[in-house]
């Protein structure tokens, strides 16, 4: 992937998201992972190049550890970590349209003043490793929006399914909630790889409820 793809995100649309939300909804549970799903690996596919690139530069956020669970339980203290290392996150970083600015395309950067979706997605997957999340359960995923734009976000692998951190918005929602279009996802055996995400299961599945209960 030449560094002129890198996935960004228009420098508009990353702050709407970011002042989204009023004072009601930062006092209400921030997600919604009542829905046991998880998102199906297809075959596997070519990593991102900028996260080759970010793996040579951040070794350590790209090692995994075998014997590590590959899921978390969701408990009030892990719901409150995930909710805060996303609000902080989100925060932290100044939106910026990379593309538009050449002195910021060096490429994935943890923590940097001012970042793309990328910045923020493995920002929040380091913060979660220093906090001591296993590696397998997190892991980053490419998807496209409604509008069609490349985009990155943070997947967390629980135990109620998984759920997604994402720049444009306080709220952690359910992967299948996001109406996105997931294209890849990192290995949870070894993060430097990555899968093409299966698509049609959630939707066929939701096709078939809808026929039994117009059956009944």
């Amino acid at each position: 992937m030449a560094r002129r793809s890198s996935i960004v995100l228009p420098l508009a649309i990353a702050a709407s998201g970011l002042v989204a939300g009023t004072a009601d909804a930062r006092n209400r549970p921030s997600h919604d992972i009542n829905s046991v799903t998880s998102i199906a690996e297809a075959s596997p596919t070519l990593a991102p190049f900028q996260h080759v690139r970010f793996c040579l530069r951040y070794p350590s956020d790209c090692k995994s550890d075998a014997s590590a669970s590959d899921r978390v339980e969701v408990t009030p203290e892990i719901s409150a970590l995930l909710d805060r290392v996303n609000r902080d996150v989100n925060s932290a970083i100044a939106p910026v349209n990379k593309s538009s600015e050449p002195e910021l395309r060096e490429g994935w950067t943890i923590a940097p003043a001012m970042g793309d979706c990328n910045d923020y997605a493995v920002t929040k997957r380091h913060e979660l490793l220093q906090a001591g999340m296993p590696a397998k359960a997190l892991r980053l995923s490419v998807v496209k929006t409604a509008s069609g734009i490349g985009h990155l976000v943070l997947v967390v692998s629980t135990t109620k399914g998984d759920i997604v951190l994402d720049n444009l918005t306080e709220t952690i929602r359910s992967w299948h909630q996001t109406e996105y279009q997931w294209l890849k996802i990192q290995s949870a055996t070894d993060g430097r790889f990555w899968y093409e995400v299966r698509t049609g299961t959630l939707a066929q599945s939701r096709t078939d409820r809808k026929v039994r209960l117009a059956d009944r």
